[in-house]
């Protein structure tokens, strides 16, 4: 059949809360089989408990983090892995990969209400986001979407209180009952697969920090291991972001000279930046819990490869780094 100009059009992109729907009203579904919890938090909103004070489990973090990429990917765990100690992996492909990490994904909306014990601190992630635009990257991005609901991913280990509902739901126009805030705790499994999936939205922050145009990214996916969780909130903040720094691999596809895609795969890997080569945990310690001392370019993946499309060449960069994925997971060796 033979398509006119009108069909050949970019097509209008679409409203990645209403995508999220569907995938949030299963999870609320499901939310027995996948060992969560739902109830009513402040002013009427959805809170949905992922492992705070629940089991919660590695489906439930699947789940999560496709909501979170606003509906446009799919979030694998498959046993195909580098890793001798530790195959199993997450897999991370978006339809559209700049809207579903960075206009959904990204941790970029700093929420924080009260001050002292009384303190509430949180990065907001998922397509919410894009309806309070307080971030100055959706103008960047061209991005505005709009709707009668609102979702959130919070990497907490408490519920939001009313004056940070009351705060979101004045951002985003919604009122509280239109708002949903998933909860996972760094510690949790859910949270351990979540915050691992984040590998294709880290290469795409730093990639934007490298200053290569947003417009020029054809297409996307990332892979990276599965961690155990741990002990304590700081060796599970090192474990989820080893994970990515030292095992996390992309593969990119974008448009433009050759020349641009060769510099761009030698600068995406965490390998040149100033911190690399301690565990997250050691480096985060080090600069006594101060996370905005360490340098930014650390959080990206371990190696890439970015394809020229107009060329059909690919150029690799960077290395995994399995004794310290080793050293991170605490892989012990038994008789």
């Amino acid at each position: 059949m033979r398509m006119g100009p009108a069909v050949l059009s970019e097509t209008k992109r679409p409203s990645i809360n209403l995508l999220t729907q569907p995938l949030v009203r299963s999870l609320v579904a499901d939310a027995s089989a996948l060992r969560i919890r739902v109830a009513e938090g402040a002013g009427g909103c959805t809170l949905i408990d992922a492992g705070i004070d629940c089991v919660g489990g590695i489906e439930a973090g699947r789940r999560i983090a496709e909501i979170c990429m606003g509906g446009l990917a799919q979030v694998h765990v498959s046993a195909a892995g580098p890793f001798r100690h530790w195959p199993w992996s997450l897999s991370v492909h978006a339809a559209d990969a700049v809207l579903a990490c960075l206009g959904s994904q990204l941790a970029g909306w700093q929420l924080s209400v009260g001050s002292g014990k009384e303190a509430y601190h949180a990065l907001g992630s998922g397509p919410g986001r894009a309806i309070a635009r307080k971030e100055a990257l959706y103008d960047e991005l061209g991005y505005h979407d709009s709707g009668e609901e609102a979702c959130f991913v919070l990497e907490v280990d408490r519920p939001p209180p009313t004056a940070l509902v009351d705060k979101v739901a004045k951002d985003c126009g919604i009122p509280p009952t239109g708002l949903t805030f998933i909860l996972t705790p760094t510690r949790s499994l859910a949270g351990t697969v979540q915050i691992v999936a984040r590998v294709l939205e880290v290469a795409l922050h730093k990639l934007h920090e490298l200053h290569f145009p947003l417009d020029r990214v054809v297409d996307g996916m990332g892979t990276a291991p599965l961690p155990p969780p741990a002990a304590s909130f700081t060796a599970a903040m090192g474990r989820t972001n080893d994970a990515i720094i030292y095992g996390g691999s992309v593969h990119l596809f974008v448009t433009g000279p050759d020349a641009d895609a060769d510099k761009l795969a030698h600068g995406l890997p965490s390998a040149g930046a100033r911190d690399y080569g301690r565990p997250f945990a050691e480096i985060f310690t080090g600069y006594k819990g101060d996370f905005y001392a360490i340098d930014r370019l650390l959080f990206s993946p371990a190696q890439a490869i970015v394809t020229a499309v107009d060329s059909g060449r690919s150029f690799h960069g960077g290395a995994l780094d399995e004794p310290l994925i080793n050293r991170s997971f605490g892989y012990e060796r038994t008789a």
